[in-house]
Order: structure tokens, then C-alpha cells, then sequence
């Protein structure tokens, strides 16, 4: 089935674009799981990053040998290239958790798990190495970022780090010539379709809006404009009361599957004019790990007849107009703010790309699944636009590269506690918050 166009008296064109997906990355389909622990991912990403930072160290340090961890001698300097892993005293413990569920004693879980006695530690294939100095923060760096060091070892036995060498922005791939017509796509996430937070108006209103079906001509004339949406996780709540084995009454099963059914409704409105890309989260009837795979189709049987309908993964990256889009529906970005510290949400992306990972704490603290020759979550190339879904507040930042990469990165909130949505034009790359809200003063 197509897509029609903007309804209006002066039949309004809706723009288009070519559509590239690039999620074959992230899709798991010739894996075997043959019990294989997550030791093989380390060894890959090692592999992977090492490769990088070996070229980008004659440029950095010419005149320091590359060591391994073994292979340090007392005093003398050099540079060691490994994969960071950060102790923490209040990092969770499965055991622990065990042992206090029989004590009397509440558990409390702190917002973030940083503590002042945190220390970093550097490993390779031949050994680990305690960090020392002032140059490289624990409150920064997490567990799984490989990183290329200049220091020397010390009498205690620690590596003192003189200087930090990460792998910087990936390359990137060529801007297309702007454009003279402007051209929008749309994010949004965090719609929790169901819950008690969730507004059908709120929702109802963003689907007229981008659908051509509110505002006068003017408005309308801008809702032609927009060639894409992008639905970064967690459209639905469902009860988890009702998940517990046993079999469900059918009232039960009615209840479960309302707030989908709900969901498909706006959504094939949608998809009857513009295309659209849906990404499971980690509220969403999906797998639980990393990559998150394709909402299944059949949840959908309104929208997913348009061929406007696009179930994608978790991470997400496609092409629109040959401008490169990458994102998440969040859980990477918000395991990073349990485990680390930062000004704004917005630098932990900074970080995830100038580290050239997406996930660098799956698979320590967030689950991903334990692929064997790959790790999927390396950026080999830079994207142009950079999202995250399902944050408490809307905030952006254009990142410039040493070498012309420029990045919108862009943290889109969540829809049901904020009535907010992100409009970007892909013809500057600039991008400005959209606010429905259903407060009408009398």
C-alpha cells in the first residue's frame, strides 16, 4: 500500500527521500549461540581498536616505543594500548543482592555508583596494570573503552599515565551539497502507549501535525516538509503484573495486547502519509540484550501494510539523502550515567563517539549478546546525526572533528512526561524542539 500525501485544499506535496538502511550490523541472523562466554567480544574490540591506535601513534608519540603490559620495564617510557576496566567499591554484586534479600537490612540503589575510591585498570592479552596520575579520571572513563597511554611503571608496580590517546571521531562520509529546499525528519520517543503517564491527546495532536491535519496553510505547508519520523524506543507500557507464568484469562490477554493495539492505530495513520522508522526499547515487547531486534511485524497489522512501515533495530543507523543518521533508544547512554559522571547528559555521547563505541560498558553492565568475531557496536564511520531517545530533557550540540566531521548530536525526551519531539532539517542540520500540550487556558 503507498503513502498519500498531505490532505489539503491546495493538495500539498509531500517531499521525499531516499532511504538507505544500514542496520545489517545489528541484525542477528547467521549467530550460533554455542554457550560462548563474552571474552570474545573483549578480544575483538581489542583487536579492532588497537589496529587504530597503533596508526594514530607515530602522529601522537614518534619518539616512544609500544609496549605490552608484560613487557613494562621500571621507569622506563612508552606507550601501552588496552582495554579500561574500572574497580568500583559500590558497584552492584549479583552475590551480594543474594545475601541481602535474607538480611533485614533495605536495599537501597543509589542514582550512580560512583565512589571516590574508584581506580582504573589497564589490560591487554598479557596482562592488567594498575592506572596512576592525575590524567585520566575514573569519574570519566568506564569499563570496556580501549585506550592508547604514555607513562612509565613505578616502583609500586602501577602504570603513572602521562598522557591519554583516544581514538577520536571516525571518519565521515561527504555531506551531500546543501540543499536549497528544507527537508525534516522527526524524533521522538518514549510514548508508552498504556501507562498512567501517557496522554491520547498529546499523542493524537503530534500525529495531526505531522500528518498535514492541524494549523492553517502555512502550518500545513511545513508538515509537507517533512520527509521521515523516527520512533527511538519504548512506545509501549505493558504490565508486567500480568507476565508472571501463569496462563492468562482472557480478559488479562485483552489488556495486554490493548495498549499495542492502541499504538498501531496512530501509527497507520502515520504511515498512510510519511515514512517511518520504529525502534524497540527497553520497555517494548523485544529481546532484552543488545542489539535489540525488529519489533515482529504481526504486532502491527494496520501499519505494517504501508510500505512506509519500517521495524528497525536497537542501535538504529540508516541514510537519508546520502546524510548518515545513528542512534539508540537510550539504554546505552543511561548505564553510562550509573557508571560515570558528567556535566550534561549530551558529553556522554560526545564520549561514546570520540571512544568510536556505541555501548563500551556492554557487556560489563549492560546486556548484549555475546557475539564471537565481531563487536557490532564499534563506529567505523562518523554519522551526521547522532540520537538518543527516552531523556529527561531535550538538549543538542553540534560536534566539530579535527578532521571537518560535524555531528548533531541530539537527546530526545520522553513524550509522555514532556509532550516534546524533535524536528531536525537535514538541509543545515539544525534542529529545534516541538511542544504539544493539551493545557488550554479558559
Amino acid at each position: 500500500m503507498e503513502a498519500m500525501e498531505v490532505d489539503s485544499q491546495t493538495q500539498l506535496q509531500r517531499k521525499q527521500s531516499a532511504y538507505l538502511s544500514l542496520d545489517e550490523n545489528f541484525e542477528i541472523q547467521n549467530e550460533v549461540y554455542r554457550g560462548q562466554q563474552y571474552s570474545q567480544i573483549y578480544f575483538a574490540r581489542l583487536h579492532m581498536m588497537r589496529t587504530l591506535l597503533y596508526s594514530l601513534a607515530p602522529n601522537w608519540k614518534s619518539h616512544l616505543p609500544v609496549c605490552t603490559v608484560l613487557g613494562l620495564e621500571e621507569g622506563k617510557e612508552c606507550i601501552i594500548v588496552g582495554t579500561l576496566y574500572k574497580h568500583m567499591k559500590l558497584k552492584p554484586c549479583i552475590l551480594d543482592e543474594y545475601s541481602k534479600e535474607r538480611s533485614t537490612a533495605p536495599l537501597v540503589k543509589p542514582h550512580n555508583f560512583m565512589h571516590q575510591d574508584d581506580y582504573l585498570v589497564l589490560e591487554d592479552e598479557s596482562g592488567r596494570v594498575k592506572l596512576g596520575g592525575t590524567m585520566l579520571s575514573p569519574s570519566v572513563y568506564v569499563t570496556g573503552v580501549v585506550i592508547a597511554l604514555h607513562g612509565k611503571e613505578t616502583t609500586a608496580g602501577d602504570f603513572f599515565v602521562e598522557d591519554v590517546l583516544e581514538a577520536g571521531l571516525p571518519p565521515q562520509i561527504e555531506r551531500p551539497l546543501q540543499s536549497r529546499e528544507d527537508k525534516y525528519v522527526v524524533f521522538v520517543s518514549g510514548l508508552t502507549v498504556g501507562s498512567g503517564a501517557s496522554n491520547p491527546l498529546q499523542f493524537q495532536l503530534l500525529v495531526d501535525h505531522i500528518t498535514g491535519h492541524l494549523g492553517d496553510e502555512e502550518e500545513q505547508g511545513l508538515a509537507a516538509d517533512i520527509v521521515h519520523l523516527v520512533i527511538a524506543g519504548n512506545s509501549v507500557e505493558i504490565s508486567r503484573g500480568l507476565l508472571n507464568g501463569q496462563n492468562l484469562a482472557s480478559k488479562d490477554q485483552s489488556r495486554l495486547s490493548e495498549p499495542i493495539k492502541e499504538l498501531d492505530i496512530l501509527l497507520t495513520q502515520i504511515a498512510a502519509s510519511l515514512p517511518l522508522d520504529i525502534m524497540p526499547g527497553s520497555n517494548d515487547p523485544a529481546n532484552f540484550s543488545l542489539p535489540q531486534q525488529p519489533l515482529n511485524r504481526c504486532l502491527f497489522p494496520g501499519s505494517a501494510t504501508y510500505n512506509t512501515f519500517r521495524s528497525c533495530t536497537n542501535p538504529h543507523c540508516f541514510e537519508l539523502d546520502n546524510i548518515r543518521f545513528l542512534g539508540t533508544s537510550g539504554q546505552n547512554i543511561n548505564d553510562l550515567t550509573e557508571y560515570s559522571e558528567a556535566k550534561d547528559k549530551i558529553d556522554f555521547l560526545e564520549r561514546t563517539l570520540r571512544w568510536r563505541h556505541l555501548a563500551p560498558t556492554a557487556p560489563n553492565t549492560l546486556g548484549c549478546y555475546p557475539f564471537t568475531d565481531r563487536d557490532p557496536f564499534l563506529i567505523g564511520s562518523c554519522p551526521h546525526v547522532y540520537f538518543v531517545g527516552n531523556q529527561e530533557k531535550y538538549e543538542t550540540r553540534l560536534l566539530k572533528g579535527s578532521e571537518g566531521q560535524l555531528v548533531r548530536l541530539i537527546c530526545i525526551p520522553r513524550f509522555c512526561e514532556t509532550g516534546v519531539a524533535v524536528v531536525l532539517n537535514m538541509r543545515n542540520l539544525e534542529c529545534h524542539a516541538l511542544t504539544f500540550g493539551t493545557q488550554f487556558s479558559s
